[in-house]
């Protein structure tokens, strides 16, 4: 079954315009999923609201939203008068101005959608907008009002189709000052780094999306198909817990090997040429290497 859309309205470029749609681009169903139930009836539990000072439940129809205007004073907002509340960014995605995907930092990416015609007239002018975008490699920028909040957007040429990625507002992302500043800054040692780079080059790989499978989960499976069986639980064996590398040279050295294959050795080109370490003073026996 086709997902729902989960907005429908026009993509307007200048004076062209078109009916489209969107629709998720991600999936969060799980295959484990949790009810909340009595342990002494073994039913499920239903959430209800209850009345904070009477302590009595609220029927449905009792329910409304409330503004807080001051102490324990609330201004009430029917569901219609919100819905009522309409914009240009509503119902319409003018896209605004067009810029280089690559100066929009990741961080500021949010969620995913896929953006298409919602009919045939409209299929013509969505596909020169998109073939357009595409020519000119630009992402174009727009606003559009979802689930109740207004929400800067990326769109861009994905497949067939359009992608529309949601864009976190700056005020909402913490600038890496606040968490990079405390950092130290110091002259790293180049055959370390070096060492590094070609456990790097050892390890690249074309990216396959589905290679990832949810080990947890498979985990809880394992959990949920013993306690069926009226078996014990499955062990698990606790997975080591890396510590601080006391002697990093050494350590890369190794992982270098291990990278290298099964017999441990590196490829000639991965070899340094003698003499370009710069020499140091030998460590006095029975202590380790500083690290850089």
């Amino acid at each position: 079954m086709a997902p729902r859309p989960a907005w429908k309205g026009y993509l307007k470029l200048s004076l062209v315009s078109c009916a489209v749609e969107l629709t998720s681009a991600t999936d969060h169903s799980e295959k484990v999923s949790f009810r909340v139930i009595n342990r002494k009836t073994g039913n499920t539990v239903r959430r209800q609201y209850i009345d904070s000072v009477s302590g009595k439940p609220v029927d449905s129809d009792d329910e409304v939203k409330g503004y807080e205007i001051g102490g324990d004073e609330y201004l009430l907002i029917e569901e219609d008068e919100i819905d009522a509340v309409q914009i240009e960014s509503s119902h319409t995605l003018s896209i605004e101005q067009f810029v280089d995907r690559a100066a929009i930092p990741q961080i500021y990416f949010d969620q995913p959608y896929y953006l298409s015609p919602s009919d045939e007239v409209s299929e013509e002018a969505f596909a020169v907008i998109r073939e357009a975008m595409a020519k000119q490699k630009k992402a174009g920028i727009a606003r559009i009002v979802l689930y109740r909040r207004e929400r800067p957007v990326m769109i861009e040429p994905f497949d067939k189709g359009l992608l529309l990625t949601t864009l976190r507002y700056d005020k909402t992302v913490r600038q890496p000052a606040e968490i990079f500043d405390g950092l130290r800054k110091g002259k790293l040692d180049e055959e370390l780094v070096d060492l590094a780079t070609h456990i790097i080059d050892k390890k690249q790989a074309k990216f396959d999306p589905t290679g990832f499978e949810d080990r947890y989960e498979e985990a809880l499976l394992e959990l949920i198909a013993a306690k069926r069986k009226g078996k014990k639980p499955p062990v698990a064996k606790p997975a080591e817990r890396p510590s601080n590398v006391v002697n990093l040279f050494e350590a890369l050295k190794k992982s270098l090997g291990e990278e290298s294959g099964p017999s441990g050795k590196s490829s000639a080109r991965d070899k340094k040429p003698a003499g370009t370490r710069k020499p140091t003073k030998k460590p006095a026996a029975g202590k380790a290497r500083k690290s850089a």
